[in-house]
């Protein structure tokens, strides 16, 4: 099966939008940094400077744009292909802040930026070609499908569950069941739980898996394909977990190592306050800058 005019042109938007929605981030953080520096106030402590801030509402607009060049890349080219693309965003993202914003990519990044590269290949390579829609009837047929009211009422089902039975017991110690109603129902509730770089990943899987399952269900995207070519594109999907789930983990490494490497510099003042003992650091806490504060708090905990 051929790459269709309509894959390419999904393909293309779909890059499009991952180079603008990876390069909005270093945007925008590069206006929080202008808008923390002017202030003297962090967003993360308060500070709305930033939404006075030219640079930060560029990264905004960039990010917009992003969107809407990713939702119209749905019109052209099935979910098998767009879905997995987003990945890039994550590659462009850590790039730029390699070169921008001083966030060194090592080895291991490196690594994880050519699996995304790789695995995106193989999807492009064996994707199958959307199949055209003539009218809103037709989405409605598709969409009451026994197959797919069967997946909707599942997941439906599964995210009362979820949230009436498995969260109250055990949402806070199983990064699953935040980030699995995330995944069903798109929202943010695990954010506020666990780390960032064990949330993201996870979302980033379960998401893009059941996207591309509904997909397939819903649109028989694999309808008409060969068994090759559909192993073809699963192992590319996996591929692509795969590198982001290396990326996410070697950024949030990194940012640690680099805490613990500047541990060592810290003020006589601060290093003193720290030995004091836990009363000592609680009254000090809100001199600490707020990444400090919160690794502090981390050890704490343990």
């Amino acid at each position: 099966m051929g790459f269709s005019q309509d894959n390419l042109k999904g393909f293309v938007l779909a890059l499009s939008s991952s180079a603008f929605i990876g390069a909005s981030f270093i945007i925008k953080k590069k206006g929080l940094r202008r808008a923390a520096a002017a202030s003297g106030v962090r967003a993360g402590v308060g500070g709305f400077s930033y939404l006075l801030e030219p640079l930060w509402w560029l990264g905004m607009i960039t990010m917009i744009v992003g969107e809407v060049a990713n939702f119209v890349a749905y019109a052209f080219a099935p979910a098998v292909l767009v879905t997995p693309l987003g990945a890039l965003s994550i590659i462009v993202s850590a790039v730029l802040a390699h070169f921008i914003l001083n966030e060194k990519l090592h080895q291991l990044g490196i690594l994880g930026c050519v699996m995304c590269i790789a695995g995106s290949i193989v999807i492009v390579i064996h994707a199958p070609q959307e199949s055209p829609i003539t009218s809103v009837q037709e989405i409605w047929s598709m969409a009451t499908q026994p197959a797919f009211l069967l997946y909707v009422g599942s997941v439906i089902v599964l995210v009362f569950i979820m949230i009436f039975h498995f969260a109250p017991q055990c949402g806070h110690s199983n990064v699953l069941v935040f980030t699995g109603i995330c995944s069903f129902m798109g929202s943010l509730s695990a954010l506020d739980t666990f780390n960032t770089a064990v949330v993201s990943p996870i979302y980033y899987v379960m998401f893009t898996s059941l996207t591309i399952l509904a997909s397939v269900i819903m649109f028989k995207d694999w309808d008409g394909q060969n068994v090759g070519s559909i192993i073809s594109e699963i192992c590319g999907f996996i591929v692509v977990l795969s590198g982001t789930i290396v990326l996410h983990t070697t950024r949030e490494f990194e940012r640690s190592s680099s805490f613990r490497g500047s541990y060592a510099s810290l003020s006589p003042t601060l290093s003193a306050r720290l030995c004091n003992g836990n009363g000592e650091f609680m009254k000090h806490e809100e001199n600490l800058l707020p990444d400090e504060a919160v690794f502090f708090q981390r050890q704490e905990m343990h």
